[in-house]
C-alpha cells in the first residue's frame, strides 16, 4: 500500500478484452500526472475542464497517440477518494489498458494497491470503514440479496445510526464530565434521570443492531451446512441440484462419495456454505472409513445439517443410528425424504420427533421450494427490508457491537447503583471506544490492513 500524498493508478475493470476499460488516478498530482500522457482534442489543458465533465482527447506514450480517450476530472474534496482523481475511459484491449497504465506511471503515478482507492476514501472521512466493508462484499456477491444487503442505501443507512448511537454517547460523556470535574457547579447538560434514560436508550438500540446479525450473518457470511445420511440416499443428486450444475459424481453404486465436496450456494435470501459428505456406514475400505470420518468431523462443526432418507426404500438399521444421532445434535436438523418421485416405502411415524420433515425429490427438484422458505424462516428475520435497514453483517461488526453493548451494561448498573459518576464514565469511554472501532474513528491498523487486501486493485 502506497503512502496517502502519493498519486497512485490502476486498471478498474476487469481484465480481459472488452468494449471499454477505464483506468483511474487519484492524488494531489492527478491532474498534473494525467496532463503529461493525454491531450485533448480541444487543445485546452485538462486543467481547465470543469468538474465531473467528460472530454475527448489521445493518450501519448513514448511520443506516439496509443488511443484515444474520454477523461473526467473529480475535483477533491468531490470524488470517490475524496483527492482530486481522473478516469481515463479508454478502449478496453488487454495490451492497450496495460500500455496506457504504463504511459502514467511513466508520467509518474505509481500502482496503487488492492483497494487503495476505497481505502482513501475511508482515510479522507468520504466513507466509515462499515460502508466500505459493504463495497468489499458487492464486490463479491453472489446473490442478489447480498447485492442488496451492501447496496447504497442499506450501508449508508447503517452508518448513520452508528454515527448518530456514537455521537449520542459522546454528548452523554461530555454531560458526564461535567459533572465530575464541577461538581458544585449546574453544568451538566442532563439531570441524572435523563443520563440513565439516554443509556437505556442506547443499550436497546445496540440490541436492535445485534439482533440483526442474524440475517446478515446468514445472507453474507453463509450458514455451514452439511448433506449427511446413509449411502446412496442422494445426497450427491441434492448437492448438485441446489449448485444448480454437476459438482458431485453421482452413481447407482453405495460409497461413489469418499470425501467432503463444499461449494457456496445462494438459498432464496440465504446463502449456504454446503458439504456433501460421503455415506455414513460401517466399512472395511480403509480410504471409505477416512470419508465417514471426516463426514462427522464436518458434521460436528455444522450449524445446519440436512439428513438425506430415501424415501423409497425401508429405514436401514444405518438409518435408525443415524436418527438416534442427529435426535442427540444441537445443530438445526431438517430431515428431507429424497426420491419423492418414486413409490413411498418408508415409514414416516420414525420421523415424528424431528420439527422440519419436508419430502422432496433431488431429481425433478420438487419441494426445494419448502426447503428455501423453511431455511429462510429459521435463519433470518423476515420483517427486516434487506437494502432499506440498518442491518450488521460482519462477525467484527457484531463483536464491536458487543463489547459496546456491555460496557454500556456496565456503565448504567454503575450509575443506577448510586456509584460516583466518574465510575460510569469510566465503561461508558469504553463503550464509545468499541463504536469507534467499529465505523473505522480509532480502528486498529491491522484490522484495516485485513478488510481492504480483500479488494481488487483498481477499487
Amino acid at each position: 500500500m502506497n503512502q496517502i500524498g502519493t498519486t497512485v493508478a490502476a486498471i478498474s475493470t476487469p481484465p480481459g478484452k472488452g468494449g471499454v476499460a477505464l483506468i483511474r488516478v487519484s492524488g494531489a498530482e492527478a491532474v498534473n500526472i494525467v496532463s503529461r500522457c493525454v491531450t485533448l482534442r480541444s487543445g485546452k489543458p485538462l486543467s481547465a475542464l470543469p468538474a465531473r465533465y467528460a472530454a475527448y482527447g489521445d493518450v501519448i506514450f513514448e511520443g506516439a497517440p496509443i488511443d484515444d480517450v474520454l477523461v473526467t476530472v473529480f475535483y477533491a474534496p468531490h470524488s470517490y477518494t475524496g483527492e482530486d482523481t481522473v478516469e481515463i475511459c479508454c478502449h478496453g484491449g488487454i495490451l492497450l489498458t496495460k500500455t496506457v497504465l504504463s504511459a502514467l506511471f511513466a508520467a509518474g503515478a505509481e500502482q496503487a494497491g488492492p483497494g487503495e482507492f476505497t481505502r482513501r476514501a475511508l482515510l479522507s472521512g468520504r466513507l466509515s470503514l462499515t460502508e466500505a466493508e459493504a463495497i468489499g462484499c458487492l464486490l463479491e456477491a453472489g446473490s442478489t440479496a447480498q447485492i442488496r444487503l451492501s447496496a447504497s442505501a442499506a450501508r449508508t443507512q447503517l452508518a448513520k445510526e452508528l454515527s448518530a448511537l456514537h455521537d449520542g454517547l459522546l454528548s452523554l460523556m461530555s454531560s458526564l464530565y461535567a459533572k465530575i470535574d464541577y461538581p458544585d457547579e449546574d453544568l451538566a447538560d442532563l439531570t441524572d434521570e435523563e443520563i440513565i434514560t439516554s443509556l437505556l436508550a442506547a443499550e436497546s438500540k445496540i440490541q436492535g443492531l445485534q439482533a440483526t446479525y442474524r440475517t446478515g450473518r446468514a445472507i453474507n457470511e453463509g450458514i455451514p451446512t452439511v448433506l449427511c445420511g446413509s449411502p446412496n440416499v442422494g445426497k450427491s443428486a441434492l448437492y448438485n441440484r441446489l449448485a444448480g450444475e454437476d459438482l458431485a459424481i453421482v452413481t447407482d453404486y453405495a460409497g461413489t462419495t469418499r470425501d467432503v465436496l463444499s461449494t457456496s450456494v445462494p438459498l432464496g435470501s440465504v446463502m449456504l456454505r454446503l458439504s456433501d459428505t460421503a455415506g455414513l456406514r460401517e466399512t472395511s475400505d480403509p480410504v471409505e472409513q477416512i470419508g465417514v470420518s471426516r463426514s462427522r468431523s464436518r458434521m460436528a462443526d455444522g450449524e445446519l445439517l440436512l439428513a438425506v432418507f430415501d424415501a423409497s426404500r425401508p429405514l436401514s438399521s444405518g438409518d435408525n443410528a443415524l436418527l438416534r444421532e442427529l435426535a442427540e445434535c444441537p445443530q438445526t436438523v431438517v430431515v428431507l425424504l429424497n426420491k419423492a418421485d418414486l413409490p413411498r416405502a418408508i415409514d414416516e411415524a420414525a420421523f415424528a420427533a424431528f420439527a422440519h420433515v419436508i419430502p422432496l425429490s433431488a431429481k425433478t427438484g420438487d419441494g426445494i421450494d419448502k426447503l428455501t422458505a423453511l431455511i429462510e424462516k429459521l435463519f433470518t428475520d423476515e420483517t427486516l427490508r434487506v437494502g432499506e435497514e440498518a442491518i450488521v453483517s460482519s462477525a467484527r461488526q457484531y463483536a464491536a457491537l458487543t463489547r459496546a453493548g456491555e460496557h454500556l451494561r456496565i456503565s448504567l448498573d454503575a450509575f443506577r447503583g448510586g456509584m460516583p459518576a466518574d465510575a460510569a464514565a469510566s465503561d461508558l469511554e469504553l463503550a464509545l471506544g468499541a463504536l469507534a472501532d467499529l465505523d473505522g474513528r480509532a480502528v486498529n491498523e491491522e484490522i484495516i490492513a485485513d478488510i481492504f487486501k480483500r479488494f481488487c486493485v483498481g477499487k
